[in-house]
């Protein structure tokens, strides 16, 4: 089953991957550079012209062979929470462009084929100008891109204030507007879809909700998900996780998840906190194995 983890990076990327098979996990998600910083890096990396990290031939390397010997089935990468590619502004928009431009580049050589990105926020627009102007960055980046395997996901969001991407319909909206749809796909966070309104408080709504996500977008452009409970009910449009479990979402919603014959090999991500552990054993692994226990096992043939 494909349950990983955002894992630090903390003394190279490549720790990411150790720490991933540490764990167990046959998947994880990153940070390529600093997520808060339009310009600072992590140790290893380098200022592009733009202000952007660039990786040194050391660190693609190092992430390159660990990559090969912990054998892990998928890697993601997520990009800074700054970007804004549906700003009115477009010199702002510009800026995000840019960013994002170089988390690809990263991905690309790296070899990471999917990077998560949030939408963006309309600010003082409307929700329908936002969206365009996401799907019109999209069609800049693709042009500064050409050729690149990896494959942006937009994530779903709880709805804070004015930001994009909160519906299916919303998502569907800016991929119908790119004009190379094929290297747009869908992240899922289930706490995001309870806190922007969705029904996960059930397996009856959770079935309902996949099935509305089908009907709209089609199940196969959910490319990655994160699995995270949330700290607040459903509708709340506050983005709060909290260990499986622990939250508002309904264990058997997760269930519903976790046997998804669409889902099964995209990779599950775990957002949720980091500090501490549970019994001795670090949380990561908890929430894992109360996941892992989840998954129903097919029935053997019988002769």
């Amino acid at each position: 089953m494909m349950i990983g983890s955002h894992l630090s990076i903390a003394g190279g990327l490549h720790k990411a991957l150790l720490s991933a098979r540490e764990l167990e996990m046959p998947c994880v998600q990153v940070f390529t550079a600093n997520p808060r910083s339009w310009s600072k890096s992590f140790a290893g990396d380098a200022p592009s012209k733009a202000g952007q990290s660039t990786l040194t031939d050391e660190t693609v390397r190092l992430w390159r062979d660990h990559l090969r010997d912990t054998g892990l089935s998928s890697t993601v990468s997520h990009d800074s929470y700054l970007i804004n590619l549906g700003a009115p502004d477009p010199a702002s928009r510009e800026k995000s462009a840019q960013m994002f431009r170089g988390e690809l580049e990263r991905c690309e050589a790296l070899g990471i084929p999917l990077a998560v990105t949030h939408p963006g926020a309309s600010l003082a627009g409307t929700v329908d100008e936002g969206l365009a102007h996401v799907a019109e960055s999209l069609d800049a980046i693709h042009a500064m891109t050409p050729g690149f395997k990896v494959v942006t996901c937009l994530e779903i969001v709880a709805g804070q204030g004015t930001t994009l991407g909160r519906t299916f319909e919303e998502l569907k909206a800016i991929i119908d507007r790119v004009k190379a749809p094929e290297r747009v796909a869908v992240c899922l966070d289930t706490a995001h879809m309870l806190e922007g309104g969705y029904d996960l408080t059930s397996a009856k709504g959770a079935k309902a909700v996949f099935e509305e996500c089908d009907a709209v977008l089609g199940i196969s452009r959910v490319r990655v998900m994160h699995i995270n409970d949330s700290k607040t009910p459903r509708g709340s449009r506050v983005d709060r996780h909290e260990h499986i479990g622990q939250g508002h979402v309904a264990l058997a919603a997760f269930e519903v998840v976790m046997n998804h014959p669409a889902l099964a090999e995209v990779p599950k991500i775990l957002e949720t906190p980091k500090e501490g552990e549970h019994e001795g054993r670090p949380w990561d692994a908890v929430n894992r194995d109360l996941l892992a226990g989840m998954v129903k096992k097919a029935p053997k043939n019988c002769k």
